[in-house]
């Protein structure tokens, strides 16, 4: 009895299911065409008592046509970092069927010069997002009163 009972529980998993409810029809959906399109949507979406209090991390996913599918938080830091992980990023991405991906972080300083850090990040992603075939689209750096878009610097 005790034999079997172990022999049962090596192949007893738990199911990992994935599911989309999305709020409102595809066609719907925000568009993404150019760098202040993602601005918009992300600074409308983000939780404004908190853009200059803490840094976070959150993707934009996106559909073939660049409809934005939703907005994901990956990490919340403190006020001069975050920590990313690309097995949360991709995650996401992969699970949503998302055929690209922006990332977006805000710097609550205001500063908009991207970080070594924030630099060695994004390289590190876009490489990854290569060999998975999902496209890094941009990176947004974030503020209160404007942005910086790491596509429209040739940084990408």
């Amino acid at each position: 009895m005790m034999k079997a009972q172990i022999q049962n529980s090596l192949f007893m998993v738990s199911e990992i299911k994935v599911s989309y409810q999305p709020k409102f029809k595809a066609c719907e959906r925000p568009k993404v065409t150019q760098s202040k399109d993602a601005y918009n949507i992300l600074f409308h979406n983000w939780d404004q008592g908190r853009i200059e209090m803490n840094e976070q991390f959150f993707i934009l996913l996106l559909n073939r046509a660049n409809n934005v599918m939703g907005m994901a938080e990956i990490s919340s830091g403190g006020f001069s970092g975050t920590l990313v992980d690309p097995k949360l990023v991709f995650g996401i991405a992969l699970k949503s069927c998302a055929s690209s991906i922006i990332l977006c972080h805000n710097h609550p300083s205001g500063n908009l010069k991207p970080s070594e850090a924030d630099l060695t990040m994004t390289k590190r992603l876009v490489e990854a997002g290569k060999l998975l075939d999902l496209m890094i689209l941009d990176h947004i750096i974030l503020t209160k009163r404007d942005y910086f878009s790491f596509g429209d610097e040739g940084l990408l």
